[in-house]
């Protein structure tokens, strides 16, 4: 059922999924196809197929991630949903040819939009990255 508590559940299991760089056929059906649209800092994407491309570049680029959602509150209206979300992203990254990875942490701030599936489910529609706020001495994107 499409309520607070199914889409805050979304939330958190989409996080882990994240985390663990899951493989597509248990993510992408936690996004709508055709109307998808993804805003990040570094690009916009749409669709299933754009995600998959960009997924598969920031697994190779990220790692040991841990998100912890500080906030996800819903405003339900009907079948869709705007939710304000705050996550803790952690992560470590390694660009050649530095010695070291370095770690990142940062909150980031965003906002969903989510509409029901055909089962009454919540999927997201779309995503955007509003902002990042780095933690002292973390590193930088």
């Amino acid at each position: 059922m499409f309520t607070e508590e199914s889409i805050k559940s979304l939330v958190v299991n989409w996080y882990k999924k994240l985390d663990v760089h899951a493989p597509m056929v248990e993510v992408l059906p936690m996004l709508a196809d055709e109307e998808l649209e993804m805003v990040f800092p570094e690009v916009t994407i749409y669709k299933h197929a754009g995600f998959e491309g960009w997924f598969q570049r920031v697994i190779r680029i990220f790692f040991d991630e841990v998100h912890t959602v500080k906030l996800a509150e819903p405003v339900i209206i009907g079948n869709t949903a705007t939710v304000k979300v705050i996550v803790q992203w952690e992560a470590s990254v390694w660009n050649a040819p530095e010695a070291f990875s370095k770690r990142i942490n940062a909150d980031a701030y965003q906002t969903w939009e989510m509409k029901a599936n055909e089962a009454g489910n919540p999927i997201i529609t779309k995503y955007v990255v509003d902002g990042l706020k780095y933690h002292e001495g973390s590193a930088m994107l």
